[in-house]
């Protein structure tokens, strides 16, 4: 007699219910331009595989268990009512639907929830928003990445040309050399999609999304007009111009802003989508988004300071090597960095707890920092030293923490993790600006230790590309708007 596995037979099932939700997903981005979220984590383009281990982080972190048979009657909701652009978030959903006594049905209480984004009170669909990528390195090609995820729906950001000084080579050699960089990356994998080169054009075609590739050694040499481009937004990666008036001259026929994806000098703002985006003025043409650091640790020192108050702190960042660095001991302009970076720690410094006070006018708090370059080629851990206004405990923190990575507004840049083997790889991919290592985390009176993974590219250029959907006017409202 053969006995039946429960344990299987309910897994096929949530299987079979996560491969019917794939389509509704996608139909619900492409055509009214909404993106379904589980737990600030976006379910687009997403396998059933990984729809069900989205659903299974949800139910690690909540402490509740959280299944496709729950959500799935969310989703189906969503589909009949009249949306408009938006993000809808079915977990939260499903978790504020159980513990509302009225006696709603589903198809009620979502379209109460959701009813800002349907209607005569949704957002129209907005023309999509011309994005120049000036540089193409780590950075630049993830942004590419995610600009070209996020076209899915035609009507946000489009990437519309990437601006690089030429190799030295031929043209075509070089469009193809930048093409296959873009395709295949060590670290992050291969691109999700198609990738082909239209070299009579000097075109990349990713996805469908046609990117052209401008060749210049100097911003004066562009005119954007020329390639269709208007009111562009131009991130500049190459981190080669800080201040104002530097970054000014991006500010050509065909470019209305200027992001830089480094920390700003001077007046430059330096903005941590989440904490301080909402201070962009509307006529600001040229603003940072600081550094991959400073958007990991600004976040969690927000959160722990607005519920315990902070007199002062210290941040050790263990950091990643980079292209700044030597692969072999060689000349280099900064102290110890000419060292071998896969060999060797390297002490060097950080400029992310300076920049603190500037996303962080109100704290009063001093902090400090301190950095170690590591043997690694991805993804660093900020050690946050905290002395608080007062006492408090581990449960205590770490409860704060966990409830904010799920529910508060800054649930996109704080993720959580209680897992006790949790190791950096893990993190790569990580879209948060920084992860909470729940067993790392020590609290002694009013001193506690947070211990915060980032992955400094990945989770970077995630905070940069929801800096520029603000500043471009796609960025659309979230429901279950998030507790304040």
């Amino acid at each position: 007699m053969t006995v039946k596995d429960d344990s299987f037979t309910n897994w096929k099932n949530r299987e079979e219910i996560a491969e019917s939700m794939i389509p509704l997903i996608g139909k619900l981005h492409r055509e009214r331009d909404v993106t379904v979220l589980l737990h600030s984590r976006s379910l687009v383009n997403k396998s059933v595989v990984s729809i069900l281990k989205t659903h299974r982080f949800a139910r690690q972190i909540a402490g509740e268990e959280l299944s496709v048979t729950e959500t799935m009657p969310f989703l189906q909701a969503l589909t009949t009512l009249d949306l408009g652009p938006s993000q809808i978030d079915i977990a939260l959903l499903a978790e504020t639907y159980r513990a509302d006594e009225r006696g709603l049905s589903v198809e009620e209480f979502t379209a109460e929830a959701v009813a800002g984004a349907t209607g005569a009170n949704k957002i129209e669909c907005r023309e999509p928003r011309d994005v120049v990528l000036y540089g193409f390195g780590r950075i630049g090609r993830l942004l590419a990445r995610l600009l070209v995820e996020k076209a899915g729906s035609g009507n946000g950001l489009r990437l519309r040309a990437i601006v690089v000084r030429n190799s030295g080579g031929s043209a075509a050699d070089d469009l193809v050399k930048r093409a296959s960089l873009m395709r295949r990356d060590s670290i992050h994998g291969q691109f999700q999609g198609t990738i082909t080169v239209d070299e009579a054009n000097s075109t990349i075609i990713a996805n469908g999304n046609e990117i052209k590739v401008i060749y210049a050694g100097d911003p004066s040499e562009v005119d954007y007009t020329a390639h269709g481009i208007k009111n562009a937004i131009l991130i500049d990666n190459t981190g080669k111009w800080r201040d104002r008036e530097g970054l000014s001259t991006h500010l050509r026929p065909g470019v209305e802003k200027v992001v830089l994806t480094a920390p700003g000098k001077g007046d430059v703002p330096n903005i941590v989508h989440g904490v301080n985006h909402d201070m962009i003025k509307p006529d600001e043409q040229i603003l940072s988004c600081a550094s991959c650091t400073t958007n990991a640790i600004v976040p969690p020192l927000k959160a722990m300071a607005d519920e315990y108050g902070v007199v002062r702190g210290h941040v050790e960042t263990v950091h990643s090597f980079t292209n700044d660095q030597n692969l072999l001991d060689n000349y280099h302009k900064s102290e110890r960095r000419g060292r071998s970076a896969p060999l060797n720690m390297v002490i060097t410094e950080t400029g992310a707890a300076s920049a603190v006070a500037k996303a962080l006018p109100d704290l009063q708090a001093k902090i400090t920092g301190s950095s170690i370059r590591v043997p690694v080629p991805d993804v660093s851990i900020a050690i946050l030293n905290l002395q608080l206004e007062r006492e408090t405990s581990r449960e205590d923190v770490l409860e704060h923490l966990r409830e904010v990575s799920l529910t508060s507004p800054l649930k996109r840049q704080i993720d959580f993790t209680d897992s006790p083997e949790a190791v950096s790889n893990d993190f790569i991919g990580s879209r948060h600006a920084s992860i909470v290592d729940a067993g790392a985390t020590k609290v002694d009176g009013d001193n506690a230790i947070l211990y915060l993974w980032y992955d400094n590219e990945f989770g970077y250029s995630c905070q940069v590309i929801r800096v520029v959907q603000h500043v471009s006017g796609v960025e659309y409202p979230t429901y279950p708007a998030p507790a304040v």
